[in-house]
């Protein structure tokens, strides 16, 4: 065994202690729901009662996507608390150099396990004895590491209505003890979709933010009518936030990189060079660096707060465009776009919590998303498997 992986493995252990504090095994229901790309100040220039009410009753806070910001590897970091250059899922689309495959989120192939590393929180806590029910979240419909949730749904072309998937949760925690889970991961595609279309500015942005708010109150009325509702621990988040796009924002390809010198280039934010040789790796650098609102590296030069660059699954060249840019020769009408750092405030999403756990009426400070699957396994009264995310970082938003 590396050494490193001797001493993430020891460090670890030593954090195990923790869990023994938290709610005893059973005791606890954890609702974890994202609304997929509901960026954090959305709230505060749309009508958000159910969000405010939230905000009374438990906690708010901003919380700080993983890189790059986007869907499926922010969705699956959420789920194993694992960045993305630790859970494989490295980008939207990506290379998987030992299968030679590609995979990408519309890809036939994208329920092949070798994809997904980690360990998912269903599978953790089914392995502890705890059942889990999960309705279309990234990888809950996929063997992962031989197990999948006990209840799950393929995230398929009949997909159940957002107000259908509010009544299976209500029916899955109104199950018999013996059979009721005590997870239950809950998917929503908007605002994300909306945002991409119309821009995160717009009006129809600002009318489907107003539709998931009202959503978010239709679940917390059937949530409280349940006999267990003094048991249960609601959080609700996204994966990332959104920017604004426009076609004068964006910086050809082409233009700069020459054909001959690469092997393949997997597009998206960030994009994936890989070079022919080391030779043509310099020229790409050099053909590269100094263009205004891009950044670029050789993949072992990836800024080390990003957590990027590890990973056999991203080229040896980096190439990340300034938020709101595109690093493409593909013309596209989206006006929203995401991918970019999780510094960027734009990228940045919402974070509500309430129930028995947590405090009332207080305001968090900015977290990291990959805390999320310690602070759930804490909440279940689990032991959480090896991740990126530290409980201390959200412990503050805990009860005494």
């Amino acid at each position: 065994m590396k050494i490193k992986s001797l001493l993430f493995c020891l460090l670890w252990a030593l954090t195990l202690p923790l869990y023994a504090e938290g709610p005893r095994k059973g005791q606890r229901y954890v609702v974890l729901v994202s609304m997929d790309g509901f960026r954090h100040d959305y709230i505060d220039s749309n009508r958000t009662p159910s969000f405010d009410k939230m905000a009374r009753r438990g906690v708010s806070a901003v919380m700080k996507p993983s890189y790059p910001a986007s869907t499926f590897p922010n969705h699956y970091t959420l789920a194993t608390g694992l960045v993305p250059d630790h859970n494989g899922l490295v980008n939207n689309s990506f290379w998987e150099p030992v299968h030679q495959e590609r995979y990408s989120i519309g890809g036939k192939n994208k329920h092949n396990s070798y994809f997904y590393l980690g360990e998912p929180l269903w599978n953790t806590a089914q392995r502890q004895g705890v059942l889990a029910g999960v309705t279309y979240w990234v990888g809950s419909d996929f063997e992962i590491g031989g197990g999948r949730p006990a209840y799950y749904l393929p995230y398929n072309e009949r997909l159940l209505s957002f107000r259908k998937r509010i009544d299976r949760t209500a029916e899955l925690l109104s199950l018999p003890e013996d059979k009721r889970p005590h997870l239950v991961m809950l998917y929503f595609s908007e605002p994300d979709h909306t945002g991409h279309a119309y821009g995160p500015m717009s009006r129809e942005t600002r009318r489907e933010v107003v539709k998931m708010d009202q959503l978010l109150g239709t679940l917390r009325g059937r949530l409280s009518r349940l006999p267990i509702a003094g048991d249960i621990d609601l959080i609700v988040l996204s994966d990332h936030g959104m920017a604004e796009l426009s076609e004068e924002r964006c910086i050809s390809v082409d233009r700069y990189v020459k054909k001959q010198w690469t092997e393949r280039i997997i597009h998206g934010t960030p994009t994936s060079i890989y070079s022919r040789d080391a030779a043509c790796r310099d020229s790409i650098l050099t053909a590269l660096t100094g263009v205004e609102h891009l950044h670029v590296w050789k993949k072992e030069a990836v800024p080390a707060e990003l957590q990027y660059g590890s990973s056999d699954r991203l080229g040896d060249i980096i190439v990340a465009p300034d938020c709101g840019w595109r690093f493409t020769d593909r013309s596209g009408t989206l006006k929203g776009g995401h991918g970019y750092f999780p510094s960027d405030p734009e990228m940045q999403t919402v974070f509500r919590a309430e129930g028995p756990d947590f405090k009332e009426a207080y305001t968090a400070p900015t977290f990291r998303n990959v805390s999320i699957y310690p602070l759930v396994c804490y909440l279940l009264g689990i032991e959480p498997a090896p991740n990126d995310g530290d409980l201390e970082e959200v412990r503050n938003m805990l009860k005494p």
